[in-house]
């Protein structure tokens, strides 16, 4: 199988987001999405940290080490961009002002749930953090993630195992073998397969039926 690389998959999810929304860019791949906006395109990032008009990563000699996004990376401010206090950014977040968020995850279900903090019960890993509020305040929740583990275990699965960040609030999935919607009652129903990939490859890496229409 061919499919889509990291860069790929925040490709094709960029291509996908509309003149004028708000969006805010999960870790990892997400906070790839917003180099591959086009320029002639307006759309505005939002960064949890309180940042509103966030551009991409600046050159090496330009970083300013006050204007970081929520995963302590450096960014840049673009033409009438804001930075202000946390908790004015999540009254955006609860408000229900972000048009989407794009997360990572470690599973998501057919039924939309998404798990994308731990990976037991038990584990110390960090937080739920902005993600819980995210996945419930945003009016739109995409996923981008390889499609299975290291190891190869599916990541899209009929019930999560993992502890859950939101559940009933995913709406579309973008991998390294396609892209998948979630609807109701369906579950994931293929948008579109990447380039190489069969249908019955990536049914064959995915622990729950794919539907075509």
């Amino acid at each position: 199988m061919q499919g889509f690389d990291r860069k790929g998959m925040a490709a094709r999810l960029a291509q996908d987001i509309p003149e004028g929304w708000y969006v805010n860019l999960g870790i990892g791949i997400p906070t790839m999405v917003g180099d591959f906006v086009p320029m002639d395109r307006e759309v505005i990032f939002h960064s949890e940290n309180g940042i509103l008009g966030m551009g991409p990563a600046p050159a090496p000699d330009k970083v300013d080490p006050w204007l970081v996004n929520a995963g302590k990376q450096a960014v840049t401010l673009r033409p009438g961009g804001s930075y202000f206090h946390h908790a004015d950014s999540f009254a955006m977040i609860r408000g229900g002002h972000i048009d989407l968020c794009v997360l990572g995850a470690f599973e998501v279900a057919a039924n939309g749930d998404i798990a994308n903090w731990a990976t037991s019960e038990n584990d110390t890993a960090p937080a739920v953090g902005g993600a819980m509020d995210l996945g419930a305040g945003a009016k739109r929740l995409w996923v981008v993630m390889e499609h299975t583990t290291k190891d190869g275990r599916p990541k899209l699965v009929e019930k999560c195992g993992y502890p859950l960040t939101t559940p009933g609030a995913v709406s579309r999935v973008y991998t390294n073998l396609g892209v998948f919607e979630i609807v109701k009652g369906k579950g994931f129903v293929v948008v579109e397969l990447a380039p190489g990939v069969t249908l019955e490859q990536a049914q064959a890496a995915t622990a729950a039926p794919l539907h075509t229409q």
